[in-house]
């Protein structure tokens, strides 16, 4: 795992501008699953030491191989001026970077910049590079409204090949939508597919023509529950130099808070966590479960020590696994988001391991969108991973940009070419603001 300071910090300045956007806090007991508490954890051990001889690894399935390198990347920030203290200045690497309030982050939708993604996606294929192909070339969008015309959360859709066999199953998001790759599903070959949506009393069901990639549906149901239920889980690489990040939490709180807090719909937020690290490590992965309570919520995170890591990938694929079964989702009618904060792949190399591949397609039965921000030491395997995970589930890919000497300013090295960039907060209040704008009319 390789050290970046100047960017852990800012990964977790976007942790906390969304997990601090509750109100109401209580004290409780952490044990109480109902309200918070760590699942995995029985909390008598402590976040760091020797994890002891390592026994078992894990076998390799495969070497990695990278058979044509990717095209060369922007370099690396390199360590910035001294100040007259001896100190390196902030918003440079090697210095502090949370102290600087002008982060700046870019964001890209390959959903909706469709045929981007598509020609990405092919020359990715030319470099070689070792990922887990999930065909989404074939991309089928199921929209689902009221009679009102406003977007339903929370619908169920099942999908049937032609023969009346189950294939995938997917819950509509805050826009209504829902995505179905046939290509990628248990019969790629079918002709036709039968869909069923419904949510409570009311049920749809209609043929889905391979020759149309855009299919309307109308529930005579309300468009979602008010206030509107807000799910947020964070998914933390804690790996390597966290620490002195993790304790900038609380400094950068309050402003944040308060724009999010300021958001005019006002949704029933709860907020949970899974960290992770890699086998060998004192522990792979702890996750804890949503809570109203803010207060209990940040008393926690502020507790998570990083160390460990060793190599570059980390066990993504576990955390990612805990992340989506380990918490109580609410699910019915709920925007429910996964950040994931980190800046490397996950490891493709154990035996008995989670694939994120499958661990997607479990968040998309649940209704989860995955959001991954990647910070500048995430390579291409990572990047066309992130990008996997948040196209499949409906997000966005989130990478902070950097000017002349690591400074923040608006370039990246990601293969991204039409990108909006805003100030990191920025970003993420409109981000929260963006999944509950479309649900507000209702209320």
């Amino acid at each position: 795992m390789r050290t970046h300071l100047h960017t852990r910090g800012a990964l977790l300045i976007l942790t906390v501008a969304i997990l601090t956007g509750a109100c109401n806090p209580f004290t409780v007991k952490p044990a109480q699953k109902e309200i918070g508490g760590w699942l995995d954890w029985d909390e008598e051990s402590d976040w760091t030491g020797d994890a002891g001889p390592v026994t078992e690894l894990g076998a390799m399935k495969y070497e990695a191989e990278i058979l044509v390198e990717a095209p060369p990347s922007m370099p690396m920030p390199t360590a910035g001026p001294i100040d007259d203290m001896g100190r390196t200045e902030p918003g440079i690497a090697g210095g502090e970077i949370y102290q600087n309030p002008a982060l700046r982050a870019g964001s890209v939708d390959d959903n909706a910049e469709w045929d981007d993604y598509l020609l990405y996606r092919l020359r990715f294929a030319e470099w070689g590079i070792s990922i887990h192909n999930i065909d989404v070339s074939e991309r089928h969008i199921i929209r689902v409204t009221n009679g009102r015309y406003q977007p339903v959360l929370g619908a169920k859709v099942t999908i049937f090949d032609d023969a009346g066999h189950k294939l995938a199953m997917m819950r509509t998001y805050a826009d209504g939508r829902a995505l179905f790759f046939p290509l990628a599903s248990m019969n790629p070959g079918a002709q036709s597919y039968q869909i069923r949506v419904e949510k409570g009393s009311a049920e749809a069901t209609f043929p889905l023509d391979r020759n149309y990639r855009e299919h309307l549906v109308t529930l005579e149901v309300r468009s979602a529950s008010n206030p509107v239920r807000l799910d947020v889980h964070f998914l933390i690489d804690a790996t390597g130099s966290m620490s002195d990040e993790i304790q900038q939490l609380k400094e950068n709180m309050i402003a944040i808070s308060e724009r999010i807090h300021a958001l005019p719909s006002n949704p029933d937020m709860r907020f949970g966590m899974t960290i992770y690290r890699d086998r060998g490590d004192l522990f792979i992965s702890r996750t804890f479960d949503f809570t109203p309570d803010i207060e209990l919520f940040t008393s926690e995170l502020v507790k998570v020590a990083a160390e460990g890591g060793g190599d570059y990938p980390e066990s993504l694929n576990e955390g990612l696994h805990n992340s989506i079964h380990l918490p109580e989702w609410r699910v019915e009618e709920t925007v429910s988001l996964i950040f994931l904060i980190a800046d490397a792949p996950p490891q493709l190399i154990y035996d008995n391991d989670y694939d994120y591949a499958e661990e997607v397609f479990e968040a998309v039965v649940r209704g989860i969108k995955i959001f991954p921000l990647a910070s500048s030491g995430l390579d291409d395997q990572g990047e066309y991973i992130f990008r996997q995970l948040a196209q499949i589930s409906s997000g966005k890919f989130l990478f902070l940009t950097y000017g002349a000497n690591g400074a923040p300013g608006d370039d990246t090295s990601h293969h991204v070419g039409d990108y909006s960039v805003l100030s990191l907060d920025e970003l993420v209040v409109r981000l929260v603001e963006e999944e509950l704008t479309n649900l507000v009319s209702e209320q």
